[in-house]
């Protein structure tokens, strides 16, 4: 589902007014929580603007200035995939067969051919295999072979590239056939006997070792990951030098698996022989043969759910993989490259007033590249409040108080607002929807890009305020 509408009165009304109020002064409780947090005002831009776009914003502070957005860009990536492809839309993975089954015995090859599903994960996986013993195959003679050449390999990155820290789930790389995120979580169940805490692991990953129990230890629950001493950088082996303290009770960690490449290949052959099949073969990468038809197709939940997760929990990867599905479905390329012309063409097309783009990168924000101005985003949110998208993109956002990263967030006013938040190491912001005592609806757009900028949080929440605050406008 295209729309393809020139660019509204809204957003024209927007981009008129806003130079005329860029000098105007903060809100006082604003300007004030930034001058505590030590954050300078030249670092920070506002946006407070009608959702209608009907009138000029209340508040345009530098909004002119593109800057890094951190996490907020998957509002661009989320927004542009819902637009272009409609709520419904969802990723089919293929799954073929090319030998005869007899007596339960699969003579032959099975293959698994990944169309960049964001959320194969492992309950999903396990139900894809489940579906290939419907078809009665309990053991495999030849290979699982898994086809991850829908997305192009230039995809691939260094996980520890970005930040140095390359265990951290955030970090991971898209694949074409992404399984669980490529990450392990593991579950820490202290016993009965108050000696040890079971560690379980899901995926299974075939080929490692994994260390079954850990000692409990007495003391405070604390810094409990550290005191496991983790060994995680073999890939052979996930192993613990510390203890779990007794006081913490049940715990669960995911990690990023330290070979990020073979994650799919080990999980898939664990899940596999944990459902009690067969394999005589091995697990490897390859390509479906020409012109052999698939025996099913395993559907993946709607967009509108993907997107639900990407923003309520700031989901890096899920991003990445509805941004290269972009180039994929509109330029028939898996690659970053072939998304970024996607979402230029978009929002030229659909949100633009001859202003320019935002720069894109990877479309999730984890990225020192990317930027937007408060302005361009402020356009695109007023776009989007029209348009028949927004009840889903609405709901994909945290809102402050209740749910996803805003949960612990509280706006002194007790107001309501559905915001995505961001978050690097020298940029912090929130974007989103305001609703005012009024019963109006505002769009807002607050990020800061210092080196203090974590410090600028609660200048945002009194901006929040601030916005509920429209009685008498």
């Amino acid at each position: 589902m295209r729309s393809l509408l020139p660019a509204p009165i809204a957003a024209l009304l927007l981009a008129a007014a806003v130079p005329a109020l860029a000098q105007q002064a903060l809100p006082r409780e604003v300007d004030a929580a930034l001058a505590r947090a030590k954050v300078p005002r030249e670092a920070v831009t506002l946006l407070v603007a009608d959702a209608e776009g009907q009138r000029p914003p209340r508040l345009a502070w530098r909004s002119q200035v593109p800057v890094n957005p951190a996490s907020i860009m998957k509002l661009v990536t989320t927004y542009a995939a819902l637009d272009l492809l409609g709520p419904a839309y969802t990723w089919r993975t293929p799954v073929y067969t090319d030998g005869r089954l007899i007596d339960g015995t699969l003579h032959g090859n099975l293959y698994i051919r990944g169309q960049g599903d964001p959320k194969l994960v492992i309950e999903r996986m396990w139900l894809l295999l489940r579906r290939v013993q419907g078809l009665g195959i309990r053991e495999i003679a030849g290979d699982i072979v898994l086809d991850r050449s829908a997305f192009e390999t230039t995809v691939e990155s260094d996980p520890a590239a970005f930040d140095g820290e390359p265990l951290r789930p955030y970090n991971a790389s898209p694949d074409a056939l992404l399984v669980n995120f490529r990450s392990v979580v593991m579950t820490f169940s202290p016993q009965p006997n108050g000696q040890a805490a079971q560690v379980s692991y899901d995926p299974p990953l075939a080929g490692v070792t994994m260390q079954p129990a850990v000692p409990l230890a007495p003391g405070a629950c604390g810094d409990w990951r550290a005191a496991l001493r983790p060994e995680l950088a073999d890939p052979l082996r996930i192993g613990f030098a510390g203890s779990l303290p007794a006081a913490c009770g049940e715990k669960t960690w995911a990690v990023a698996y330290a070979d990020p490449r073979s994650h799919a290949l080990r999980a898939v052959a664990g899940l596999w022989a944990q459902a009690g099949g067969t394999l005589r073969g091995q697990v490897r990468d390859g390509s479906v043969p020409p012109g052999l038809q698939p025996a099913f197709e395993f559907e993946s939940p709607p967009l509108a759910e993907v997107v639900r997760d990407i923003n309520k929990f700031s989901n890096n990867v899920m991003a990445q993989q509805v941004f290269l599905t972009l180039g994929l479905t509109q330029r028939r390329r898996g690659s970053f490259e072939a998304a970024r012309a996607a979402v230029r063409q978009w929002w030229k097309e659909r949100i633009g007033t001859g202003e320019g783009v935002p720069t894109l990168d990877n479309g999730a924000g984890l990225s020192r590249e990317e930027r937007i101005s408060a302005a361009e985003l402020g356009r695109m949110l007023q776009v989007a409040w029209k348009s028949p998208a927004m009840p889903e993109l609405l709901a994909s956002l945290p809102s402050i108080g209740v749910d996803g990263t805003l949960r612990r967030r509280q706006i002194r006013s007790g107001g309501s607002a559905h915001l995505k938040t961001g978050t690097l190491r020298d940029a912090s912001g929130i974007a989103g929807y305001v609703d005012g005592a009024s019963g109006r609806r505002w769009v807002l757009v607050a990020i800061a890009n210092d080196a203090n900028a974590a410090a600028a949080r609660p200048a945002f929440d009194a901006l929040v305020d601030w916005a509920v605050n429209d009685q008498g406008l």
